[in-house]
């Protein structure tokens, strides 16, 4: 988990857990911006949730595009 870790090395931050009404989240930030906010899909183990987390943390540091599963949700 590259990417996962590239951001906390950064000084940046990734938060698993309920953000209500969600049951399960995975959250990244890099100190300044979001850079993703996911949602636990059902029967979605937590190892595959933080790979997705470190998947869509490559998106941002690759285009600057925020994955964003919770505002809407």
């Amino acid at each position: 988990m590259k990417n996962i870790e590239a951001l906390i090395d950064d000084g940046g931050d990734i938060t698993l857990g309920a953000i209500y009404p969600i049951k399960c989240a995975a959250t990244a930030a890099d100190g300044h911006n979001s850079v993703a906010m996911l949602v636990r899909r059902e029967g979605e183990t937590l190892n595959a949730l933080l790979k997705r987390l470190d998947k869509a943390i490559g998106k941002f540091y690759d285009g600057g595009d925020a994955v964003d599963e919770i505002n809407g949700y």
